[in-house]
């Protein structure tokens, strides 16, 4: 096996970890990304930095935290001049380009203010979040009576189903995400009702295999060395499958609901409010689950036979030799789990994901096939790549915060350099601000979890949650408040708040440039607090020793006398 020269980022959306083989789900065989796993290292404790598509990605694509960069949510623009993995991987000499969703939002204020506009390499590269772009889409383009949510999505995909035969406006939502009647009538994915029905579209032309093909053709050009960010909408809701994936699971083959009355009872405020939004009131109802978990099932296998695409076409064209693979998600999905659907809370079916990495170099080869319990964050990834372009991480290491993964895969370490993991969630935009009566401010929460430990921080007044995940991995039994846990709460408060106080935003100097500026300044002539010149550094001072000078009323007479 050759060094790895080329990276391929491959991040699924809201894949959850347990619907894998290779992380323990009893049916739902994936034996395609088990592959992958066997040839690599599988992270066990690896969390996503927001439980929210936008602000997990910015996160994960800056290497910094969500109170690092700002952009907590959907469609809050990643401001300009924060620095990207493009930025620091282009430094080091590696291409950086993009295949899929991202979700940034661009800065266009900010743009303005600096001159910068589209259509030039820089602009560009800015407003599409450091990637230089083989085809974007955030596979989003429903409709409603106020327009499309995302006017540019999916725009390439509807073409590419327009040209196949497939007709209306928007054949995204008619035919990829939706089924039909036998009278021909749309059935929208949109209803959770239809997820057991089979999408109308033939299954190369879905989504996934449709965006791995187009991942395919940019390797198939690129000359390295490279990094493809490969990124692919599903499982993501809408939840419906093409055939043959839409009937393939049924009730027998569902992980039980991990939730129970008693959670529900004596809820924490925000969870409660969380527990009764819209979202969560429909997947509480046990037809709605049902009829969704067979179509996330299906999407879930789906993926993995498209890997499985994917690796034979890598190794038959030789790129395996040469490339790094990572597989991710940038969040989970409850599914009904703790009475929540979606993903915007802290619980592991949302904040720990699956992270499987395949280094081709040898010096990986002892760890091949192994599982990793080091605590990992999305972050990591950012360094690992500068890494493998041939950058030493500690040049980026005040900007991207995160650690390199490279020291566990080539078996130097077992543990990342952290005590705990960092979640963080923005939700002043959204109902649950309302529901709860809480100020913009104060609409914000933090998780800090270490291994055994999980630290639910609230702003706004409200208690912390805590839970024990060695003995509680379910996270049922809410700690918060118990008399006897007091200790571990101030405990892992002291990791939040040491965490709070790093030096998140000094990044226009390196760590050794700051540690080398006191020793610059006095090599330019600055001597202070030296009481005689036979105290100083005479190599220090050498500019301020033998010099003369003319007395000053000397010039002041001769300038009088001229």
């Amino acid at each position: 096996m050759a060094r790895a020269k080329n990276v391929l980022f491959i991040m699924f959306d809201q894949l959850r970890r347990d619907y894998l083989s290779c992380y323990g789900h009893p049916h739902l065989k994936t034996p395609h990304i088990d592959r992958l796993a066997a040839k690599g290292v599988r992270f066990d404790r690896a969390y996503i930095q927001a439980p929210i598509c936008g602000a997990s990605r910015m996160s994960t694509y800056t290497g910094r935290y969500v109170n690092s960069h700002g952009a907590g949510w959907n469609n809050i623009p990643l401001r300009v001049g924060e620095p990207t993995m493009g930025d620091h991987l282009r430094k080091a000499g590696m291409s950086c380009w993009l295949v899929g969703k991202t979700h940034m939002a661009a800065d266009t204020e900010g743009m303005e203010r600096l001159g910068l506009s589209r259509g030039t390499t820089i602009g560009d590269r800015v407003a599409e979040c450091g990637f230089d772009v083989w085809e974007r889409d955030d596979g989003m383009r429903p409709e409603g009576p106020d327009g499309l949510y995302d006017p540019n999505g999916a725009q390439a995909y509807n073409a590419y189903l327009r040209a196949k035969g497939y007709g209306g406006d928007n054949p995204w939502h008619d035919h990829a995400n939706s089924a039909i009647d036998a009278e021909g009538n749309v059935l929208s994915g949109w209803f959770m009702e239809n997820s057991p029905r089979p999408a109308n579209i033939a299954e190369e032309d879905s989504e996934t295999p449709y965006m791995m093909r187009r991942g395919m053709e940019f390797m198939e050009q690129a000359e390295g060395p490279w990094c493809c960010h490969l990124s692919l909408i599903k499982p993501h809701w809408p939840y419906i499958a093409p055939e043959p994936y839409a009937g393939m699971y049924g009730p027998a083959d569902f992980l039980p609901v991990n939730r129970t009355q008693a959670e529900f009872d004596a809820a924490h405020p925000v969870l409660k409010a969380a527990m009764t939004n819209p979202v969560s009131l429909t997947f509480a109802r046990t037809e709605v689950r049902e009829a969704v978990l067979g179509a996330y099932m299906g999407l879930v296998k789906q993926i993995d036979d498209q890997i499985g695409v994917l690796l034979d076409w890598l190794e038959r064209t030789g790129r395996m030799a040469d490339t790094m693979i990572v597989l991710t998600s940038d969040h989970g999905d409850f599914l009904g789990d703790h009475w929540l659907g979606e993903k915007s809370f802290f619980f592991d079916a949302s904040t720990r994901v699956p992270l499987i990495v395949y280094d081709p170099s040898p010096e990986a080869d002892a760890t091949r096939g192994t599982v990793s319990d080091a605590l990992v964050e999305q972050i990591d990834v950012v360094p690992t790549f500068y890494a493998v372009a041939g950058g030493d991480p500690e040049e980026i290491g005040h900007i991207a915060e995160g650690h390199s993964l490279l020291p566990i895969l080539h078996g130097e370490r077992t543990e990342q350099p952290r005590q705990i993991a960092i979640c963080e969630y923005d939700y002043s935009a959204t109902p649950l601000r309302g529901r709860l009566g809480v100020s913009v401010e104060d609409a914000r929460c933090f998780m800090a979890a270490s291994k055994r430990w999980k630290l639910m921080h609230f702003e706004g007044g409200f208690r912390p949650m805590l839970f024990d995940l060695e003995n509680d991995p379910e996270e049922q039994h809410d700690l918060g408040d118990s008399p006897e846990h007091a200790g571990i709460r101030e405990e892992m408060y002291g990791h939040l708040h040491a965490w709070f106080r790093r030096c998140d935003q000094r990044i226009t100097k390196s760590r050794r440039d700051l540690a080398a500026i006191s020793a610059k300044i006095g090599r330019r002539g600055v001597a202070t607090g030296i009481y005689a010149e036979s105290e100083a550094d005479p190599e220090r001072v050498v500019k301020y020793r033998g010099r003369k000078a003319q007395p000053w009323q000397d010039i002041v007479k001769n300038q009088s006398t001229t």
